[in-house]
This record gives structure tokens, C-alpha cells and sequence, in this order.
């Protein structure tokens, strides 16, 4: 099947997402040194008002952060996720950003898991996503479209690594959406 085209707008992908961090060196240390993301794009705000740092997260993309000195305190979940999936409740609330998931190589997948754990990061366990009634394999199996595996970075944002085991075709489009019973 054809990829389907944005007929309105020639959107190009994330140009970046922006987060709130507590601390900006603790979010450099961690996602150049840890992720190794690049760190491309450093402004000091004016009027002491805080920084606003970008990695590249590859394809021309970006993801960003802001650090406020009197930035409110992080509210695990409701404002992100209280767990990372498997491990506890993914609910997070209206309007919040629940994960973020960076598209990795199928073939180097399971070696950037063990990579996160020999840096210290504690992961999820693997999910290989499928169609089936639990919707997680134990295996990889012809009917896995997707692996991920979840964690947080210092700040309690839940990141993802995932990895595409085959295109995404017209049986991956098979449910109605849901309108809130309360709208």
C-alpha cells in the first residue's frame, strides 16, 4: 500500500518537541552522554528567565528542553506517566505527554537494550506489540508490527525505543474511534 500524503499541509516531520526540565546540565549529561544525541542549539533566555537547549534526534529532527528557575514541581501521573508500561499504569491526563518514542533499527534493537542497561538505565522489559487478544508476544512473531522497550530519563519522561518490523498497512486501520461519554 502507498503511503498516504498530507493534501493540506507539507508537514516534514517533527521539527522538535519541547520539555521542561529540573536541571539542564543533569539533562545533557543524559541525553548526549547517555543517549548520545547530539547537542545542536544552546540560548541562554533573556532576563534570567532560563535556557532552552536542542539535541538532534536524527532525520532532521529535534527534541527540546526548557529549564525555569521557578518551574512548578513534576506531578507524576497526571502531567506523564506514574510507571512505565508493564510495570504499572500508563494513564497520564488530558493534554500531557505521555511518552516519546524514537524509531531505532530492527537489526540493532535488542543490543541498544542491553547498551541502556550496561549504562545504568532501568528499562522496561521488551514488548513485542501484535494484533492478538493480550497484544504483546513473547516472541517475535510474524504478526509483531512494532518492539519497544520504555524508560525515564531524570525527569520522569517516559521514552521509548521502537523499532517497525513491518509496514503498516489497510488491516492496521480497524477500529471506530471512541467519543468521551462526558463531551
Amino acid at each position: 500500500m502507498a503511503r498516504k500524503t498530507n493534501t493540506e499541509f507539507d508537514i516534514r516531520g517533527v521539527n522538535h518537541i519541547a520539555l521542561v526540565c529540573r536541571d539542564m546540565a543533569r539533562t545533557v549529561e543524559f541525553y548526549r552522554d547517555v543517549l548520545g544525541m547530539p547537542l545542536i542549539k544552546t540560548i541562554d533566555l533573556p532576563a534570567g528567565m532560563g535556557q532552552h537547549f536542542f539535541f538532534d534526534i536524527g532525520n532532521g529532527d529535534s527534541i527540546a528542553f526548557f529549564w525555569f528557575p521557578n518551574a512548578p514541581e513534576a506531578h507524576p501521573g497526571i502531567a506523564a506517566p506514574a510507571a512505565l508500561p508493564g510495570q504499572g499504569s500508563l494513564l497520564s491526563a488530558h493534554g500531557s505527554l505521555n511518552h516519546i518514542a524514537f524509531n531505532v533499527p530492527a537489526d540493532k534493537f535488542d543490543a541498544y537494550v542491553e547498551r541502556l542497561v550496561e549504562k545504568g538505565v532501568k528499562v522496561s522489559r521488551v514488548m513485542n506489540h501484535d494484533d492478538s487478544p493480550r497484544q504483546i508476544s513473547e516472541t517475535v512473531t510474524s504478526d509483531v508490527f512494532v518492539r519497544s522497550v520504555y524508560f525515564f530519563d531524570p525527569d520522569g519522561v517516559c521514552l521509548e525505543f521502537a523499532c517497525w518490523l513491518r509496514e503498516l498497512d489497510e488491516r492496521d486501520v480497524n477500529c471506530e474511534p471512541r467519543a468521551a461519554a462526558h463531551v
